[in-house]
């Protein structure tokens, strides 16, 4: 199952720092969602475009998680190089991530 089966997602660009929420469109999902997007592999998944940390702050009450990219803009978003590396085709990018209970990586 891809992640976006059950969730979609928003997203903000501050510098050279983007913000991503991860939404169940089902609160049943959301237990889920919270064991298998861990900050870890929320990094692994963008290895090459965050070069900071990535936070994870969880939002049961919405079914909602909210990762910091930090360091994944390329300097900002004024300054990056990248044609569309910003929020919104990060957002697009998680999407599409493959969910499994395999306890690895994708």
């Amino acid at each position: 199952m891809l992640l976006r089966d059950i969730a979609h997602a928003r997203t903000g660009d501050k510098g050279n720092r983007s913000t991503l929420s991860v939404i169940a469109y089902d609160a049943k999902h959301y237990p889920l969602l919270e064991k298998l997007l861990t900050p870890e592999r929320v990094k692994v998944h963008y290895q090459g475009i965050v070069q900071g940390s990535v936070e994870r702050y969880c939002l049961p009450q919405l079914g909602a998680l909210n990762f910091v990219l930090n360091g994944s803009l390329g300097g900002g978003v004024t300054r990056s190089l990248a044609l569309d590396a910003h929020g919104k085709c990060l957002a697009s990018g998680l999407l599409a991530m493959v969910l499994s209970d395999s306890g690895s990586a994708p």
